[in-house]
């Protein structure tokens, strides 16, 4: 595929129009549609419907733009650092992260990235859905405990325990056959519930529960609200509820044994990696020296 022919139909495809994508580029609109025609010859496709002023992308059209955008950018970004000498950070960088983690820590990381960086523009998103950093323009994406087959790449910079905590007017009952264990009242989120028993050593003795969910919440501020409300226990992490386990508000029961939490900045293994997705990365690691939230 032509470099060149695919960057000149992207500045074609984001303006609408051969004429503004002359005037932005300062390219003859002839060379412009030649480049357009010489890539939909090599693909064996028609990339773009020409008629009046406008043009639309066909299907194709839309599908090669959306998967290659990133790509073109990031390429293009490469190019102006080289020709500039500078390899140093800018432009925007774009972020998605779980919403707990970005609530907690996302305005004094980016303040403190961005004073360090200051021509880099730095775009959070607090979103727990699992976004694609590709189709969705995101530079880096921060996941708890990524899924090992995922063709993401980058670095576990923090990690965290999973907690089961209590209000103090809930007592926690004693230790049970593992055949036989006892039940609780629970709140969790609802993608929490395929854990059917807790498991906790405390005293030498171990504690089997059965979670009886009686709240199912959409974020995990909210399931600390409610438990801290008196109702019931949940599965939080550390960094959530120490201070609330330390003033009193919240007990803790135990920790939960073999249920580990790894907090990944991740990014496409398809793209190429420009200097502010490096630098963001490395900011990241020196953020969690000890790599605990």
């Amino acid at each position: 595929m032509d470099l060149s022919a695919l960057t000149d139909f992207h500045r074609v495809a984001a303006a609408g129009s051969l004429g503004k994508a002359s005037r932005e580029s300062g390219r003859p609109k002839a060379t412009l549609s030649r480049r357009i025609r010489r890539l939909e010859e090599s693909l064996g496709v028609r990339l773009v419907e020409r008629g009046g002023r406008a043009l639309r992308l066909t299907a194709e059209g839309q599908s090669l733009y959306e998967r290659t955008h990133a790509l073109v950018r990031d390429i293009e970004e490469v190019g102006r650092n080289l020709a500039s000498g500078n390899d140093q950070p800018r432009g925007q960088l774009r972020v998605s992260a779980p919403v707990l983690f970005a609530g907690t820590f996302g305005g004094r990381l980016t303040a403190e990235f961005a004073a360090r960086y200051p021509e880099v523009r730095v775009a959070l998103n607090a979103n727990d859905r699992m976004v694609d950093p590709v189709d969705e323009g995101y530079d880096v994406v921060i996941r708890v405990n990524p899924h090992p087959q995922s063709e993401l790449v980058g670095r576990c910079f923090a990690h965290d325990a999973l907690h089961i905590v209590a209000p103090p007017s809930l007592p926690m009952p004693e230790a049970t056959d593992p055949e036989n264990p006892m039940s609780v009242p629970a709140v969790a989120m609802p993608h929490q519930t395929d854990t059917p028993a807790w498991h906790i050593e405390r005293d030498g003795q171990t504690h089997h529960f059965v979670p009886d969910y009686r709240l199912l919440l959409a974020s995990l501020n909210m399931v600390r609200a409610a438990v801290r409300a008196g109702a019931g226990a949940a599965l939080l992490p550390r960094s959530l509820t120490h201070r609330d386990i330390n003033e009193g508000r919240l007990v803790l029961w135990g920790r939960q044994p073999g249920r580990t939490v790894e907090l990944w900045a991740l990014h496409s293994s398809h793209r190429l990696v420009s200097p502010k997705v490096s630098a963001f990365m490395e900011f990241l690691v020196e953020s969690f020296p000890d790599r605990q939230l």
